[in-house]
């Protein structure tokens, strides 16, 4: 099996210039793909930009946690706040999540009306992603392949960080960190097999978040392994707390610059297939006819 490449922008649509980066970006010819969130401030200027950008495959990036519901918060009091925000307490939400009916109930509507927000876009559906990986929880994971079929969702991104990238990025404990989730990423993977669901074999880009530059980028391509990677980022034309609160120590800027970089625009003309989501599978499905 060869070696196939997705380059991925998350927090499309979060703001102007989110989009901007992920514009500039893809017609430089590096960026393959991004994640819309579909209740962002900045979500109407993203789509507007996403219909001039052929070579992008545009996701759904499903915020569950540190962003804004589609439906009114009176209805889904488990999951927002009384003014539409979904807080990061996730572990509490979890816990929620596998022992109330209720909470999966208001769960369900909620990811049902993104999906169906994105499909009022017109786009075509790239891949689906959850913001901060909160996929990884087999409750969520169970509803997104329920409400995914209706929607024909054709693939999904699976949260494999290999140890050696987790350990550079951040240390060895968060390394360790990553590791641990393994169990789960099993089970995720057989799960979208059994469905029939496309995936990444590994990605690249979690404990690193928000500081993948130029040195990051060359490390990954000069040991990128066979099978499916996918490399996501956080580029902005601004950075930190400019696009959000929460993301105060993120370096945006830099991303961009490394999705700017003639020595990684060289170091990419080694892999041997590059794209979306949709594009991979097609190279993946002709390499295994």
């Amino acid at each position: 099996m060869g070696n196939y490449l997705i380059v991925t922008a998350d927090d499309f649509g979060l703001h102007e210039s989110v989009n901007e980066a992920v514009e500039q970006a893809s017609r430089a010819g590096i960026l393959n793909a991004a994640s819309l969130m579909v209740t962002a401030h900045a979500t109407k200027d993203a789509i507007r930009r996403a219909r001039m950008l052929p070579n992008l495959g545009v996701g759904l990036h499903v915020v569950l946690a540190d962003g804004w519901s589609t439906l009114d918060a009176q209805l889904i009091p488990e999951i927002a706040d009384p003014t539409g925000r979904m807080h990061s307490d996730m572990f509490r939400k979890g816990v929620r999540f596998f022992f109330k009916s209720g909470a999966r109930r208001q769960l369900e509507a909620e990811i049902r009306a993104q999906f169906a927000a994105f499909a009022r876009t017109g786009l075509t559906l790239d891949h689906v992603n959850v913001h901060k990986h909160f996929h990884i929880h087999p409750t969520i994971l169970n509803i997104l392949l329920e409400v995914g079929r209706d929607y024909g969702m054709p693939a999904m991104r699976v949260p494999h960080e290999p140890f050696w990238f987790a350990a550079r990025s951040a240390g060895v404990l968060p390394g360790l960190a990553q590791a641990s989730l393994s169990p789960w990423i099993a089970l995720m993977k057989h799960r979208l097999r059994r469905a029939r669901i496309f995936h990444n074999d590994r990605i690249f880009g979690m404990a690193g978040s928000g500081a993948m530059d130029e040195a990051g980028l060359l490390a990954i391509l000069a040991r990128l392994p066979p099978g499916v990677s996918e490399i996501y980022l956080h580029p902005a034309t601004e950075s930190g707390s400019a696009i959000t609160a929460s993301m105060s120590q993120y370096r945006h800027a830099e991303e961009l610059d490394a999705l700017s970089s003639l020595r990684v625009r060289a170091a990419l003309n080694a892999v041997a297939v590059r794209g979306g989501y949709a594009e991979v599978m097609r190279a993946v499905g002709r390499s295994l006819a």
